[in-house]
C-alpha cells in the first residue's frame, strides 16, 4: 500500500517555478484585497490580465471597471484583457428579478471610452449548469494576485457585508508570464470566445459547433514553462489547471496532496459536498491517526442562505442540503471528533459569508485555489490552482498567520448533534428537502452543486 512519502514523491516530480519566498504575500481581508487591486491597476505599465467567474454590474464592479478604463486612457499601450464566464455574464444574480446581464455594463463602458479594453466571455460548456469558467488569477505586469473571489460588492466589502476568501500576491515575472500564456493560448482569438463588449454577442446555440472542440482544447492544455530548480530562499510553485474527471492534472495533484500528510491536513471549503475520492482519502487519513481540520462555513454564512423571516426561494435550500451532508459525516466520525483527530471548524461572522478554498499539508505543502472541492469542481468547471512546495518552511509564519485569521471566527464542533437536522428547519425547507429525497434528486444535485 503506498505511503505518504510515495505521494510526496509524485508531487516532487512535477515541474516547478522557483519563486523567492519574500515575494509571496498573504492578504487577510476583502477590503485589503480591493485596495491592492486598485493600487495594481493604477501602477501597471505593460499588461493587466484578469480571470474571474464574473465582474458584476454593481458599485464595486463599476469601480474596478472604471479604474481599468481610466488606466487604459492614461496609458494606451497598456494591454488589458478580462476573461469571465460567457453564460454568467449574460444573466443577473440569482433571485434578483429583472436584473440584466453584466454584458450590458461592458457594452456601455466600451461605448463611453475611446481606448478599448478586451472583455471576453468564455463558454466552458454549452449551458451554465454543465460547467463554468472557474479559472482564477489577476496579473499586473509581473505581479500575480490570486483569489477565489469574483469582483462585486460583497467580495470586495464595498458596503456593510463581505464574502471572506483567500488572497495571495506573488511578484515573479516567470509566474506572471506562465499565467498569461495559458489564457492567451486558450482564449484569445478562439472562435468560441466572443468579445462581450461587441454590439452583438452570439448566443450559446450559435456557438455550439465551436464550443465542442473548444472543450477538448481546454482539457488538453496545461500551463507551459521551463522548470527551475529551487534554491535557498525560494519556494517551488506549480500552476495547475484541469477540466473534467479524466486526465485532470489539478484533481490528480489534489488527491496526491490529500494522501501525503505525515501529521496533519488543513482544508477549507465553502460547500461541504466532497467528491467521493476526497471523502475516501480523508477517511483513510483518520484511520491512520492523521489530524484533519475541516474549515467550513456555517449554513448562515453560505452565499445562498435566506433568513427565515424573508420569502423562501428554492435556491435557499442549498445551505441546508450541505448541512445535512456535514451532519451525516460528523455523526460517522464522532469518535474521531472526541479524540481530537477530526476538527470541524464552523465559520460564522455576523451577516457575512464564507468562500474559502484550499489545503495545507503539514507545514511544507499548500494549495492555493478557487476549487470548491466539490463534485462540480471535480468534473464540470475549468479550475486552476497553485501548488506550493516549501521544504525549508520559509512561508510557515505567513501561512500560520493566515490560518489564525481564518479561524478567528470559527467554532469547533464538539458533537454532531450540535448541527440542526431536518425537523429543526423552517417548514418550506423541510418540504423541499423531503421532496428532493423522495425523488432521489439529491443524487443529481450533489453532482451539479
Amino acid at each position: 500500500m503506498p505511503l505518504a512519502n510515495d505521494y510526496r514523491a509524485l508531487l516532487e516530480r512535477l515541474p516547478t517555478l522557483a519563486v523567492n519566498a519574500d515575494q509571496v504575500q498573504v492578504l487577510h481581508s476583502a477590503r485589503s484585497f480591493k485596495q491592492r487591486l486598485l493600487e495594481l491597476i493604477a501602477t501597471a505599465h505593460t499588461r493587466i490580465y484578469l480571470a474571474a467567474l464574473y465582474l458584476q454590474d454593481d458599485d464595486a464592479g463599476r469601480e474596478i471597471l472604471t479604474a481599468l478604463y481610466e488606466a487604459k486612457q492614461a496609458r494606451p499601450g497598456l494591454d488589458i484583457c478580462l476573461f469571465v464566464d460567457f453564460h454568467r455574464a449574460q444573466r443577473g444574480l440569482i433571485g434578483h428579478q429583472g436584473q440584466g446581464g453584466n454584458h450590458q455594463m461592458y457594452q456601455e463602458f466600451a461605448a463611453r471610452y475611446p481606448q478599448p479594453i478586451a472583455i471576453y466571455g468564455v463558454p466552458v460548456k454549452g449551458r451554465e449548469v454543465l460547467g463554468v469558467l472557474h479559472l482564477k488569477g489577476f496579473v499586473f505586469d509581473d505581479t500575480l494576485l490570486y483569489s477565489g473571489a469574483s469582483l462585486n460588492d460583497i467580495y470586495l466589502h464595498q458596503q456593510d457585508r463581505y464574502r471572506f476568501d483567500r488572497y495571495h500576491q506573488f511578484t515573479d515575472a516567470r509566474l506572471a508570464d506562465t499565467m498569461i500564456d495559458y489564457m492567451d493560448r486558450l482564449f484569445t482569438d478562439n472562435p468560441a470566445v466572443p468579445l462581450l463588449t461587441a454590439d452583438s454577442i452570439p448566443s450559446a446555440r450559435q456557438l455550439r459547433h465551436v464550443i465542442r472542440p473548444f472543450k477538448q482544447h481546454m482539457k488538453r492544455n496545461r500551463y507551459e514553462f521551463e522548470a527551475m530548480p529551487r534554491r535557498a530562499g525560494q519556494v517551488a510553485v506549480t500552476p495547475l489547471a484541469g477540466l473534467g474527471k479524466l486526465g485532470n492534472r489539478l484533481n490528480r495533484a489534489i488527491r496526491n496532496l490529500l494522501r501525503s500528510p505525515r501529521e496533519k491536513l488543513f482544508i477549507c471549503t465553502p460547500y461541504f459536498n466532497l467528491p467521493k475520492p476526497l471523502a475516501k482519502d480523508i477517511r483513510g487519513l483518520l484511520k491512520k491517526g492523521i489530524e484533519v481540520t475541516l474549515v467550513i462555513g456555517d449554513k448562515t454564512a453560505n452565499d445562498f442562505y435566506i433568513p427565515p423571516e424573508q420569502p423562501f426561494r428554492t435556491i435557499g435550500g442549498l445551505p441546508y442540503l450541505y448541512e445535512t451532508n456535514l451532519r451525516r459525516f460528523a455523526r460517522a466520525h464522532q469518535t474521531d471528533i472526541y479524540q481530537g483527530k477530526l476538527n470541524i471548524m464552523l465559520w460564522h461572522h455576523d451577516r457575512n459569508s464564507y468562500h474559502l478554498k484550499g489545503l495545507f499539508v503539514d507545514d511544507d505543502l499548500a494549495l492555493i485555489t478557487g476549487n470548491n472541492l466539490n463534485p462540480r469542481a471535480w468534473g464540470l468547471d475549468l479550475e486552476n490552482g497553485l501548488l506550493l512546495q516549501d521544504p525549508d518552511r520559509l512561508l510557515q509564519d505567513e501561512f500560520e498567520a493566515e490560518k489564525a485569521n481564518i479561524l478567528e471566527h470559527c467554532q469547533r464542533l464538539g458533537h454532531f448533534s450540535e448541527i440542526e437536522e431536518l425537523c429543526d428547519y423552517p417548514a418550506p425547507v423541510q418540504k423541499l428537502l423531503k421532496r428532493v429525497q423522495r425523488t432521489r434528486a439529491n443524487v443529481l444535485l450533489k453532482r451539479l452543486l
